[in-house]
């Protein structure tokens, strides 16, 4: 086997080198045209979308019946994807855990996973793998030729050849284990990636709400059912279950495949077509997925847990769905797309005034809007963080709304605003294109769809203005899909106290059930299983089966960004002259260093109340919708958030400051400065009502997004002891700000903080603490210094003083834990590094790649059941941090991540592991970006194109010995002395006390205890 492997993988780097000989040869004259033979593949369709500059060719598999879908365009950042249709007849998450073990060995690639393994032997721009509610798909991205071809190849064989081991499926779906597998006399429990990622899920109350609103809304259909899984249905699913399953469906009449960028397409297709030609074509069952209209409106009402920072008086969720049109229709998809952003998009939208602006509720519910994802689409309306008692006022109210939009329509510039974003998406040129070429495309694609007709979009905007001008267009579909329709569901969850106790009796119930039946043979097994996975995971692999690139691939010199630095008066400005697609893109950051401590916590509302929320507040002159409209109309968004910069070369010396960003087309150029203008002087701070809106609106908005990023906050918590920077960072976004921001929610009197965000708007954006990004093409450079000067001009001359004395910041250590209503946890520790010029940076950056690739996934993941984990060294902040996410074991974990620290100093590392660690860093130093972020690095952080290659080379010089003496001075002294902070997110623990110096949070007491000048204000 091991010949055959090293022969596999020579094959694949020899036969890529020869691609790109060929590729030099290669010519795109030749048109495709229906009918025609390509690589034993039919052309179907050849279609040229000139507003997207590319050509879609769609090819049929002649004797498999495959679908592939072609985007040819001149990107080198090329896509590969591979899906299936994958509908589902239950909720035990059976395409979910398909989707994990299929990426766990393979015919041609026999080890324990070779996906994960690849990240590190690629400079591949993107990789993963979805599970949708109806298909699955496999996706990579990759800037390099030899890459893409092995990764392709290993995509590929894992798609069609896999092993599926019931020793992976245990591992990655869940299985019954002694809580220490060593140990029979621990107790049997519930274990596996996919269990414990899908409890994690289902403790977010957003999706939650999501998924049990769908599964109402289309009963009958495979919609009903959790395609994810849901937990107390997973441990329901047998190995031989998931191997039908695979038979089933992973065929290759069944796959779609896409490709994209400026590869040849006959290259894809031989690749293709040398995996698949020794199928046959099958017919693939088909399932069920259009509901039976309904005879008359149906309403369900569910628990949830409570949300422990929020008002407890509004804690209800509402949504009214209404089942709409099949989504293959693809115009009438277009135009309920656009009634959706009329009804809802923004503070001018009708639903957003009647509910929102209302105080009715904080913020729409999570499946408020037009949804197409299934085959047959819904709109829904609905509010998060309402009263029970209000939940018929809002549902009046809805209505009330329809018929009123029924009545009247809506105004022609909401129209054109609509419009001109679509404009502008068109032109903005990104660096993930390909990418959401593939995800606007797939769900329409798997369900029937014409693909390339959802790229035509001006094909639907010149028909939209026809059949708007002959009138009546909105207000029919109003009248068919949300006034007459009887197919409408009203969905209600209600906090109860109970909930997070009977979802545990739920699963220890069940546990039990399992348990008893259990023979003694079982019970063998089990433990046999346990050690043996245990020895599986531990086992040392040979890779050399795996295709790699080499260290003499990452090129020696990093990409240089040529910037122009002029001034405007005073006033910074750093010029980016480029191709834009006729967009201008500006950026701007205000220093707000003198802004006293106890208003710093105030910042980011002020931000919001600026610019951030689409002008919340409005101006003394003009409602809030009116400048709403607009920015809509004019441009592509303005913004307003805090910054917080550490010195590349101290990491007690950081800039503060307000940024602003905006895009616009060049046309509009006057236009947005003096929107602009406007809102930075004018802003009226007195309109309580909406201020309260606002804060509603961020405070429920902030909620959701722990549930889903608990680790991110609980890394970000940790740092916020270690470093000035990070500490002002923990206020301005962390949990010290969730909590602030929850706290003002439900405060009557907000004079105080109209008084706070007047004072803030006294001592920011003025001029002289003021620096200028501007990205344009050539010919509007002059146009965008007059204007800018202008805009300039109009700032306030006043500088600010500085305090004379800074507070010295002093780092603390300490361990702390924030109770949630969640049924797993997210951990982080995280420890002290160096400024970002220093050379043992690139050494920390390496010592986390190691530790996360060959310690810490085996052991957070695969054996403690965690969905993910890792370390991590951020070279801008310079601190080196260990993460969990949705963790079942966050206590051996934190015990994992010293473990890790002590198997670093031990293990001998192979050239090709320091080769791997570096492509791996490399993946995110060389990955694309965007025109409108070139040179951001720069103007942001002080990192110039010398800097940034000055560093690329520290990381490629990295040695052995380098990792080893930077893990020991950084890590392992300060580990030793516990000179570390700890944050822990999840539900709580017995063993979590203070007596074992922890730190256990109540809601109010979220700041951190630093001795640096941040205010305890959350207390």
């Amino acid at each position: 086997m091991l010949s055959q492997c090293n022969l596999a993988a020579r094959s694949v780097a020899r036969t890529a080198g020869f691609r790109q000989v060929f590729r030099r040869a290669y010519s795109k004259s030749v048109v495709l045209k229906p009918g025609d033979q390509l690589q034993g593949y039919k052309v179907t369709e050849t279609r040229t979308v000139p507003e997207l500059q590319l050509t879609a060719i769609q090819l049929q598999h002649e004797k498999t019946g495959a679908q592939h879908l072609h985007v040819e365009r001149d990107d080198t950042n090329n896509v590969f994807a591979v899906g299936f249709s994958t509908p589902v007849s239950d909720s035990t998450g059976v395409p979910h855990i398909l989707e994990h073990t299929t990426l766990c060995g393979s015919q041609k690639y026999p080890v324990r996973d070779p996906f994960f393994k690849m990240l590190n032997r690629s400079l591949a721009t993107f990789m993963n793998a979805f599970t949708a509610s109806d298909y699955t798909i496999y996706p990579f991205a990759s800037a390099n030729a030899v890459d893409y071809a092995n990764l392709r190849d290993v995509y590929m064989d894992a798609a069609f050849f896999p092993h599926l081991r019931k020793l992976d499926f245990k591992q990655e779906g869940w299985r019954l284990e002694h809580e220490d597998p060593k140990d029979k006399s621990s107790p049997i429990v519930f274990k596996g990636v996919v269990y414990n990622e899908m409890k994690g899920q289902m403790s977010d109350s957003s999706y939650l709400f999501y998924q049990r609103a769908q599964q109402h809304m289309f009963p009958g259909t495979t919609y009903e059912n959790v395609s994810g899984g849901d937990p107390k249905n997973i441990t329901d699913l047998t190995h031989e279950g998931l191997l039908n399953f695979q038979k089933t469906f992973y065929h290759p009449s069944n796959a779609r495949f896409y490709t994209y960028g400026n590869l040849p397409l006959e290259e894809h297709l031989a690749a293709i077509d040398a995996q698949i030609r020794g199928f046959d074509h099958i017919d693939v069952p088909q399932v069920n997925k259009l509901a039976v209209p309904w005879n008359s409106p149906r309403e369900f009402k569910l628990p949830c847990a409570a949300d422990p920072f929020g008002n407890s008086d509004k804690q209800a969720k509402l949504s009214l769905s209404y089942l709409a049109n099949n989504s293959t229709d693809v115009f009438e998809t277009f135009a309920m797309r656009l009634l959706s952003y009329l009804m809802l998009d923004g503070h001018a939208s009708p639903m957003y005034k009647a509910l929102i602006e209302s105080g009715l509720g904080a913020e729409f519910s999570a499946n408020t809007g037009y949804d197409s994802s299934t085959m047959q689409s819904c709109f829904s309306v609905g509010l998060q963080g309402i009263k029970s008692d209000d939940i018929d006022k809002i549902k009046s109210t809805i209505q009330d709304v329809f018929e009123k939009a029924h009545q009247e329509g809506f105004d022609s510039n909401r129209v054109e605003a609509a419009l001109h974003q679509m404009e502008l998406s068109r032109k903005h040129k990104t660096a993930n294109f390909g990418l959401n070429i593939m995800h606007g495309v797939s769900s329409g694609w798997f369900n029937g769809t014409n693909p390339a007709d959802l790229l035509e979009i001006n094909t639907y905007i010149d028909r939209l203005r026809k059949e708007l001008a002959e009138g009546n267009f909105f207000e029919s579909r109003i009248e068919k899909y949300l006034l007459n329709n009887k197919h409408k569901l009203t969905f209600v969850m209600e906090p109860s106290a109970q909930y997070s106790t009977e979802l545990l009796e739920e699963e220890q119930s069940r546990l039990a059930d399992k348990v008893k039946t259990l023979s003694e043979e079982d019970k063998q097994e089990i433990e046999e299983r346990g050690l043996e996975l245990l020895k599986n995971q531990d086992k040392t692999e040979d890779l050399s089966c795996l295709p790699t690139l080499n260290l003499s691939d990452i090129p020696v010199k990093g990409k240089r960004t040529p910037l122009e630095h002029t001034s405007v008066g005073e006033t910074p400005v750093q010029w980016r002259t480029a191709a834009t697609n006729g967009i201008t893109y500006f950026r701007a950051i205000s220093t707000s260093s003198g802004i006293p401590p106890e208003l710093r916590i105030y910042l980011p509302l002020f931000c919001d109340v600026q610019l951030q929320a689409l002008t919340s507040l409005g101006t003394k002159s003009k409602d809030m919708a009116v400048i709403d409209e607009e920015i809509r109309l004019f441009t592509g968004g303005l913004r307003a958030s805090t910054l917080i910069s550490t010195s590349h070369s101290d990491l007690e010396h950081i800039e503060e400051g307000i940024a602003l960003t905006g895009n616009c087309l060049d046309r509009n150029l006057d236009k947005m400065y003096d929107i602009l203008s406007t809102l930075v002087h004018e802003t009226n701070f007195d309109d309580v009502n909406k201020l309260r809106t606002l804060i509603a609106m961020n405070a429920a908005s902030m909620v959701n997004i722990v549930a889903e990023h608990g680790h991110m906050y609980a890394r970000q918590y940790a740092s916020s002891t270690l470093t000035p920077a990070m500490s002002h960072a923990e206020v301005y976004g962390g949990m010290t700000q969730v909590d602030f921001m929850n706290k003002l929610a439900n405060t009557e009197d907000l004079s105080d903080v109209v008084s706070k965000l007047k004072m803030i708007s006294e001592l920011v954006l003025k001029q002289p603490t003021m620096r200028v990004a501007i990205t344009c093409d050539e010919e509007v450079v002059a146009k965008n210094e007059q204007i800018l000067t202008k805009f300039l001009s109009s700032l306030s001359k006043d500088s600010i003083s500085l305090p004379s004395e800074p507070a010295v910041f002093v780092p603390q250590y300490g361990k702390t834990l924030f109770p949630l209503p969640y049924s797993v946890n997210f951990t982080s520790k995280v420890l002290r590094g160096v400024p970002y010029t220093h050379a043992d940076g690139a050494k920390l950056q390496v010592v986390s790649s190691l530790m996360t690739s060959h310690f810490l996934h085996r052991e957070i993941r695969e054996k403690n059941g965690a969905y993910g984990g890792g370390a991590q060294y951020a070279g801008l902040n310079g601190l080196f941090s260990f993460y969990s996410y949705r963790d079942p074991k966050s206590l051996e974990t934190i015990d994992t991540y010293s473990k890790a620290i002590d198997w670093i100093a031990k293990r001998k590392f192979s050239e090709q592991e320091m080769t791997e660690a570096k492509l791996s860093i490399f993946q995110g130093v060389d990955a694309p970006i965007s025109v409108s972020k070139e040179g951001l690095l720069q103007f942001t952080d002080g990192i110039s194109d010398d800097l940034r290659q000055r560093r690329r080379e520290q990381l490629l010089n990295v040695t052995e010995d380098d990792v080893k003496y930077a893990a020991h001075k950084y890590l392992a002294e300060a580990d030793v002395k516990q000179h570390y902070s700890l944050a822990l997110l999840g539900e709580k623990n017995d063993k979590i006390t203070s007596a074992q110096g922890w730190d256990v949070r109540s809601w109010g007491e979220a700041t951190p205890s630093s001795t640096g000048s941040e205010p305890e204000v959350a207390k």
